[in-house]
């Protein structure tokens, strides 16, 4: 199958069949976007774990870029 037939694809499939390749892509692309020459460590990984499950679990849960501002401004203010 070529890159074109598969990206022609890609609208057929179903949002759970979209998030599997999302996934594998992921995977796939491992830690690329991290700096080579300073790497994460395993605590870093570890807390960027943590933090995306939470977020996954309850998205809503934190708090918008909006609200993080109006806080930070207001300290800045005191």
């Amino acid at each position: 199958m070529s890159k074109a037939e598969i990206v022609a694809e890609l609208p057929q499939l179903s949002p759970a069949e979209r998030e599997e390749i999302r996934l594998k892509l992921a995977e796939l692309d491992g830690h690329e976007w991290t700096d080579a020459a300073d790497p994460l460590t395993n605590g870093e990984r570890a807390l960027i774990e943590v933090r995306l499950a939470a977020y996954e679990k309850g998205p809503q849960a934190g708090s918008s870029w909006a609200e993080v501002e109006a806080r930070i401004r207001a300290r800045l203010k005191a």
